[in-house]
């Protein structure tokens, strides 16, 4: 049927199959849908879908501490392979491009002028460097590789950097949620006008971000130095 597929996850030589909606399915496994109701064909767990064998509950209870078959369905579903269309394929193969792409920009800099690179440079370099992407894996478990071949083509390098901001005191408010997040603050001094100045450390890559985003909050009146 083309409207079912299969998830299959092993563990300890044993395998464990569940059938599942193709489309939803996929949704799902790229975090866009939470509904397991929507995904699941059945709550029947096989050893062989294929040849309607199911698993024992022996089995299900060793490989996955509980014989809850909606917990062990996510889990087979959230850890599991899923046989894929080849525009399913596709699909999770671009997905996984745009998030290395956005993990590159936002963790690496170009070592000489201390700025990410564009995004569509990265894009360009992952295709000089025929970058295979597996759909199968996280983004995050493909970024060392993935890194390492790019570096042939545009260099590549993580650092951090300490700026030094001073924020109006009409400002603080809203800005210092943002320094918070973006980084570690590693001093705070409040001036006697009301204004804070802090010492930011962050990657050098969250910069132009972190610039842009008090430049927006302060109309521009925030300092953003480097301290050297």
């Amino acid at each position: 049927m083309t409207d079912v597929t299969v998830v299959r996850f092993s563990f300890e030589g044993d395998k464990f199959e569940i059938l599942v909606k193709p489309d939803p399915a996929l949704d799902y496994k790229l975090g866009r849908k939470k509904d397991m109701s929507a995904v699941m064909v059945s709550d029947e767990i096989y050893t062989d879908s294929g040849r309607g064998t199911r698993a024992s509950s022996e089995k299900i209870l060793k490989a996955f501490g509980t014989e809850d078959r909606a917990e062990v369905a996510r889990r087979i579903l959230e850890k599991g392979d899923l046989n894929l269309t080849t525009d399913q394929r596709r699909k999770m193969i671009e997905e996984k491009r745009r998030q290395l792409v956005t993990h590159i920009s936002r963790n690496f800099v170009d070592p000489r002028s201390h700025l990410p690179h564009p995004p569509l440079r990265i894009e360009q370099a992952m295709k000089d460097a025929k970058v295979s992407i597996d759909p199968h894996r996280s983004a995050d478990e493909q970024v060392k590789e993935t890194v390492e071949k790019l570096r042939r083509i545009i260099p590549l390098k993580t650092e951090n950097l300490d700026l030094e901001i001073v924020v109006p005191a009409q400002y603080v408010a809203r800005s210092y949620s943002i320094l918070k997040s973006t980084g570690q603050l590693k001093r705070e001094d409040w001036l006697p006008n009301g204004s804070l100045k802090a010492i930011l450390e962050i990657s050098a890559a969250a910069r132009p971000t972190v610039i842009d985003r008090l430049g927006s909050i302060t109309k521009g009146t925030a300092t953003v130095e480097m301290v050297r």
